[in-house]
């Protein structure tokens, strides 16, 4: 299992870096754990157009011009744990609901007619309302109508989730919210989420079980969003040694207005933010780096082709929110309102091509069939 170094030491590892530490690392190709540190230092800050034209350099080299576009698919609000930061609190009085399957089904093809062909799906965590027997059904009527299923559920045990993998499911996201240990016992208030350990394990239960990618990330905004991302890395260089046929995305979610008016501990700017993303794009040439719809337009169109490789758009936070636009209960506000096109068309016109479809089912059944010849 992973274990998370001391936060204090990660804190005082990364204000000790040096102004010749942060130019060292801008002169090498591959950018170690010390580099890292010294790159998410502030005495980086004045160095980011040097890393962001790096971390641009690298992510062309290595994923062209190409972004990936996706839509979440809220099934259910309904959650038993109790976290101060989150809109679906158990303690939040919000209207609650969770979808039939039949109405999970027409939620999500209605993404489909809008041009998604990756979808995640969303619950609170309530196993009892929407528990794997409930995904994996959902998963079986999907699977053949979209190129890939992401799940942002519930941690789950091994064996759960390989029944959802042999059901359609491809990808597992997973934040593990604060890496802080104290400051997660302080946000974490009742629950099955208050087990720290279990949540920090979830990854790599999801990887054992064959998923094909692996979604990590800190709720940008509970504590020093520096040691957050070097305690990110640090987990992140961990989960490819141990299973390094598995493919790992980092999304980089930031606080956003909720139920509860829960006030962030530790608030991250747009500058801070840009600085974490070409920082970890320096330390790991080949994840994937996400930029939701919690961030604004003008801020999203400024990261094309400086480091992210997946964007969400059209996207509602609410169960149901795309049949009935005007419904509540929804996990958080969104940044960024346009539908698909329009940030398919913001991305055209930076001379990127916005792709709705990575892969399929042929083109994995053929890597087989010429592996094995």
């Amino acid at each position: 299992m992973f274990t998370v170094p001391d936060f204090a030491h990660l804190q005082q590892w990364i204000i000790r870096s040096t102004e010749d530490d942060v130019r060292r690392a801008l002169d090498r190709e591959h950018v170690d754990i010390h580099d890292l540190a010294a790159l998410l230092s502030p005495r980086a800050e004045k160095y980011l157009p040097q890393m962001a034209a790096r971390s641009s350099r690298i992510t062309l080299q290595r994923f062209g011009h190409v972004t990936q576009l996706y839509a979440p698919l809220y099934l259910s609000n309904l959650c038993v744990n109790r976290c101060a930061y989150c809109g679906f609190s158990a303690g939040n009085r919000i209207p609650r609901r969770t979808l039939t399957l039949n109405e999970a089904e027409q939620e999500a093809m209605i993404l489909h007619e809008r041009g998604f062909q990756h979808i995640l799906l969303v619950t609170g965590e309530a196993p009892k309302a929407a528990g794997v027997d409930y995904l994996e059904e959902l998963a079986l009527r999907l699977r053949d109508r979209f190129a890939a299923l992401s799940i942002e559920v519930q941690p789950l045990e091994q064996a759960e989730y390989e029944r959802l993998f042999r059901a359609g499911v491809t990808a597992v996201a997973v934040y593990q919210e604060t890496y802080d240990r104290a400051i997660y016992q302080q946000v974490h208030l009742a629950g099955r989420k208050c087990d720290y350990d279990y949540r920090l394990d979830t990854p790599a239960r999801a990887a054992a079980a064959g998923m094909r990618e692996i979604g990590i990330g800190s709720l940008l905004g509970l504590a020093d969003w520096r040691a957050e991302g070097l305690a990110l890395a640090l987990h992140l260089q961990w989960l490819r040694k141990q299973f390094w046929r598995t493919s790992f995305a980092i999304s980089f979610p930031r606080l956003r207005p909720a139920a509860g008016e829960f006030q962030p501990l530790a608030p991250v700017s747009e500058k801070n933010l840009s600085q974490l993303i070409f920082a970890l794009r320096l330390f790991d040439h080949n994840v994937g780096l996400l930029l939701s719809t919690r961030e604004e337009e003008r801020f999203r169109n400024g990261m094309i082709g400086l480091g992210p490789t997946r964007y969400s758009a059209g996207s509602c936070t609410a169960p149901g929110g795309y049949s009935q636009p005007d419904i509540e209960g929804e996990q958080f506000s969104v940044g960024d309102h346009r539908n698909l096109a329009e940030v398919s068309d913001a991305l055209i016109a930076k001379g990127f091509d916005p792709v709705y479809k990575d892969w399929d089912k042929e083109f994995q059944v053929f890597n087989l069939e010429s592996l094995s010849s």
